[in-house]
């Protein structure tokens, strides 16, 4: 269920990494949880974030939710497609609903992401 490649948080972000570059988005869980993703709010190519704040938000039928990258970084590009079609990240939140692009500036936490089975544990005992 859970893209092995990918590296997940406890906060349900995944993270593709590709050449100093992740890939950032919300996972299966997550958008379950949120219900039916309305509006998603992110920020601009050329942002800086510390690891650990927020950087946009998801609103849903049921609530919003800040989105937070887990490493520093700069965002290299941002999924433009979700301001017409927010429900890509409830489509398909592996895939074609990432929400931004992340050079990141170090690596610092990376190791303390979990695999795909570790995310899906987590997952399944909050569920």
């Amino acid at each position: 269920m859970y893209p092995s490649e990918y590296r997940y948080t406890e906060n349900h972000e995944w993270l593709k990494i590709q050449e100093g570059v992740c890939t950032l988005g919300i996972t299966d869980y997550a958008q379950n949880e949120l219900g039916e993703v309305v509006y998603v709010d992110l920020p601009e190519a050329g942002d800086s974030f510390d690891a650990g704040e927020s950087f946009g938000a998801i609103d849903s039928s049921k609530t919003s939710a800040d989105v937070y990258t887990p490493l520093a970084g700069e965002v290299v590009e941002v999924n433009s497609a979700l301001e017409e079609e927010p429900e890509l990240v409830n489509e398909d939140p592996h895939g074609k609903g990432w929400l931004v692009k992340i050079r990141f500036s170090s690596s610092e936490g990376l190791d303390e992401m979990l695999s795909s089975e570790s995310y899906e544990e987590l997952a399944k005992g909050q569920g």
